[in-house]
C-alpha cells in the first residue's frame, strides 16, 4: 500500500524532473490540498517534510489548526470566499489564493490583526472564461492588483487559477500559458510578484512547464477524499 511518505517522494521526483525538462532553476513549492482529510493525515505528511497545507472550508480548517497547533504549519486558504468568512480567514491563515474582487480584499485587510504579518494574497483569475467559475476577468487583474497594493494589511504575491479540466497535455499547457502571460504582464506593469499558483494532481507537470511556483496537490498525495465538508 502506498503511504503518504511514498506519495510525497514520488511527487517531489516528478516536480524535479519537470523542472529539469523545462530547463528551469526556480523552486516549486508543493502545497498539500488537505480539504476533507483528517488531521492525522496532515500530521503524517508534516512528519515527512510537508509544511504547506491548503484548505477550502474555514470551519474544517480551524478545527484542524487547533488539533495541529503544536506543528509549524503554513496555512493557505484556497477555496471560494464568502463575505461572512473573511474575519476567520484573516485571523487564521498565512496565505489566501482565491481573492477575486476588491470587496473581499478590503474585508480581509480590515480583519487582519495588526499583531500578525500582512496576509499574503494571490488574485484568482478566471482564465478559462467559465461563467460558473470563481475568478476575476483577465482584463480586471491589473486594476484589482493596484487596489490590493493600497490595503495596509495585505501583501500581494501573485496570481492563481483553476483552468477547465483537460486530459491532453498540450491543452493543459495552453491554458496555463494564459495565466503565466497574465502574471508576466503584471510584473511588466511594475507589480512585485513572485507567486504563480497553478497546477493540481492531474496537470501539475504541465503547470511547471509554464512557470508554476506553487502546485496544489490533493488526491495524488492523500488519495481519495472523505465525504466533503461545506463549512
Amino acid at each position: 500500500m502506498t503511504t503518504i511518505a511514498d506519495s510525497l517522494q514520488a511527487i517531489q521526483a516528478n516536480i524535479h524532473a519537470a523542472l529539469l525538462h523545462a530547463n528551469r532553476q526556480h523552486k516549486v513549492q508543493l502545497l498539500a490540498v488537505s480539504k476533507s482529510q483528517p488531521a492525522e493525515k496532515l500530521r503524517e505528511a508534516y512528519q515527512n517534510g510537508q509544511a504547506l497545507f491548503g484548505e477550502n472550508y474555514v470551519q474544517e480548517a480551524t478545527n484542524k489548526q487547533q488539533q495541529l497547533r503544536d506543528l509549524d504549519i503554513e496555512w493557505h486558504f484556497i477555496g471560494p470566499i464568502q463575505s461572512n468568512k473573511t474575519q476567520l480567514i484573516a485571523k487564521h491563515f498565512d496565505w489566501v489564493h482565491s481573492v477575486d474582487r476588491l470587496k473581499i480584499a478590503q474585508r480581509l485587510s480590515d480583519a487582519r490583526p495588526s499583531t500578525l504579518a500582512p496576509l499574503n494574497i494571490c488574485i484568482q483569475i478566471n482564465s478559462s472564461f467559465e461563467a460558473t467559475k470563481s475568478g476575476a476577468d483577465l482584463a480586471e487583474a491589473a486594476q484589482l492588483a493596484a487596489a490590493i497594493n493600497q490595503l495596509p494589511h495585505l501583501k500581494l504575491r501573485g496570481v492563481m487559477s483553476i483552468p477547465a479540466p483537460a486530459n491532453d497535455y498540450e491543452t493543459q499547457r495552453a491554458q496555463f500559458k494564459i495565466v503565466s502571460d497574465t502574471f508576466s504582464s503584471l510584473q511588466k506593469q511594475g507589480f512585485i510578484l513572485d507567486t504563480l499558483s497553478i497546477g493540481m494532481s492531474d496537470d501539475y507537470v504541465a503547470a511547471i512547464h509554464e512557470g508554476a511556483t506553487i502546485v496544489r496537490i490533493g488526491s495524488a498525495l492523500f488519495g481519495a477524499r472523505s465525504a466533503a465538508s461545506t463549512q
